[in-house]
């Protein structure tokens, strides 16, 4: 399957353990990524936490499509107060794979996402989901920035 690697990295107000929190509970996934408008069957086993997330897709501003994806998510606070991660992996109908990774490290004013995306599509589909993907991973950092502005 043709991969791609997407990384962002983007300043927070806030510290590791705050970043951290709120990125490793699914409810906060909704509008964080523009698409997702709903979190369901949250299960958690062991460290790993497993969940259905709904992207919502609009085609000609009539049309609703709700695409249901299986992620799983596993939050590593090991570094904490400094640093912390977050990653897992996503599965979309039509074969499209995605590994996502979170690294959280403070900084003097707050804390510093990497926020890193490995994609993998049937041939053909590469391009159009890799600018899918990297146009909600540049609105998550604005999201999650604006959830937290001001707060250190």
């Amino acid at each position: 399957m043709p991969s791609i690697e997407l990384k962002h990295t983007f300043r927070i107000d806030a510290s590791p353990e705050e970043v951290f929190a709120h990125l490793a509970e699914p409810a906060h996934y909704v509008g964080l990524s523009p698409l997702v408008v709903a979190v369901r069957d949250v299960r958690r086993d062991g460290g790993t936490v497993h969940y259905t997330a709904v992207e919502r897709f609009r085609f000609l501003g009539v049309l609703r499509y709700d695409n249901l994806i299986d992620v799983s998510l596993v939050a590593v606070p090991d570094g904490l107060p400094r640093s912390a991660e977050v990653s897992g992996e996503v599965r979309s109908p039509g074969r499209v794979r995605m590994s996502y990774r979170f690294a959280v490290e403070g900084d003097r004013a707050g804390s510093v996402v990497v926020d890193t995306l490995h994609l993998r599509t049937p041939p053909g589909l590469l391009r159009f989901a890799a600018s899918r993907a990297g146009a909600v991973q540049q609105a998550r950092a604005r999201v999650l920035a604006g959830r937290f502005e001001g707060r250190v």
